[in-house]
């Protein structure tokens, strides 16, 4: 087995791990990383969908307990029920618009530039929003919110079709925005992520099925692993970070690292223009 294919594995691994779940954007630093690695092939494209699986599977696996409690209690748990519609309408902006424009988006934004104007703007937007969020909120957890702050959120995660840009910062902020404290906003983007990711995932496994063999499994197995392990950390000190701080932080990083990334391409930015 090639000892580098399984270095460049455990590397994109890690970044997808640990940058899934933060207001960051792992499809960026993919589409970047794997570029400096030169894993952006046929098969990078099927990598990735098995390690954004291994990131997803961390958050079922810490949540495991309320996923259980609102499986058990949908025929009788009017709370769990909500919780499950929440989910579904929050589910839907972003699952019918990529459906629409997926193919679009992939051929045209899906490139150093894209991405790195993407991630100073929504440092920018990180900053208006901690800025604006100086009042209380009146949503603290994920049970109390109704129906249209669901769909709200769900159109602010349509933002994150726009490689850079973050489903999770979309989505956490966009909660924000609507009244979530940042708790609360950030426990509801990992639930949204299940079936948002598990849609993603599945619908670019079948498209990519053809390239999954047993020659490459190895490779598969280690991004796998190492993706789930990070994320289920990454997860653990996003809980913690937000019970204290700010996402002004993030704020920093977003704009910092999309500066450098233009200052990286800026030849291939020049030729473009």
């Amino acid at each position: 087995m090639d000892l580098l294919l399984l270095i460049k594995a455990l590397i994109l691994g890690l970044v997808e791990g640990l940058t899934e779940f933060l207001p960051v954007s792992s499809t960026g630093h993919l589409i970047i990383v794997g570029d400096l690695l030169n894993f952006n092939d046929e098969i990078g494209k099927a990598f990735e969908v098995v390690i954004q699986l291994g990131a997803i599977l961390a958050i079922c696996w810490e949540y495991r307990s309320r996923l259980l409690h609102v499986v058990g209690g949908l025929g009788r748990d009017a709370t769990a029920q909500r919780f499950v519609v929440n989910l579904f309408i929050a589910f839907l902006p972003a699952a019918i618009i990529g459906l629409l424009f997926i193919k679009t988006i992939k051929a045209h934004l899906f490139q150093p530039f894209t991405v790195a104007i993407a991630f100073i703007i929504g440092g920018l937007i990180i900053f208006w929003v901690e800025k604006r969020h100086l009042y209380a909120p009146r949503i603290h957890n994920v049970d109390e919110i109704r129906w249209p702050d669901a769909l709200k959120i769900g159109f602010a995660q349509v933002l994150s079709l726009i490689p850079g840009t973050s489903r999770s910062g979309a989505t956490i902020m966009g909660g924000m925005i609507f009244g979530l404290s940042r708790q609360a906003a950030t426990e509801f983007s990992f639930f949204l992520a299940i079936p948002v990711m598990f849609a993603a995932s599945f619908y670019d496994l079948l498209k990519h099925w053809d390239l999954m063999n047993a020659q490459e499994l190895g490779v598969f197995a280690v991004g796998f692993i190492t993706a789930f392990i990070s994320a289920f950390f990454a997860v653990k000190a996003l809980i913690r970070f937000v019970a204290g701080h700010t996402f002004v932080a993030f704020a920093w990083y977003r704009i910092i690292f999309g500066a450098l990334l233009l200052f990286y391409y800026r030849a291939e930015l020049f030729q473009a223009l």
